[in-house]
């Protein structure tokens, strides 16, 4: 006989949904429309499904991040593993060697800020 750890079956995969989305409602759009609607889900960052749900149920969408703003992100996250590398050397090398090397990085962050100023 089998105990009931080894009954039960994980099927594995994505975890359930707590809410399921089953209903199907369809849109009927010109070409143009659907044009103009999937640039602005694109724009947006988002599917077109997600997009026409949350104009049809708030009234707007907030964006997800721009293009320039994930380059930002992704610039600022490889200064800050810059900078944790930075840290290694000060402690290994010394703090007078890590300081010129840091010089660099801020100098390439201030640049950075310049650019996401505008």
């Amino acid at each position: 006989m089998k105990s009931d750890e080894e009954q039960i079956k994980h099927s594995g995969g994505r975890p359930k949904q707590s809410i399921k989305k089953d209903t199907v409602t369809g849109v009927r759009l010109s070409k143009l429309e659907h044009f103009v609607v999937k640039q602005k889900a694109s724009k947006a960052g988002l599917g077109i499904s997600v997009y026409i749900r949350e104009m049809a149920l708030n009234g707007q969408v907030v964006a997800r991040l721009s293009e320039e703003e994930r380059q930002f992100v992704r610039a600022a996250l490889g200064i800050a593993n810059n900078l944790n590398q930075l840290t290694m050397k000060a402690h290994r090398e010394g703090a007078l060697k890590a300081l010129l090397v840091f010089e660099t990085y801020r100098n390439e962050f201030d640049e950075l800020l310049k650019r996401f100023k505008k």
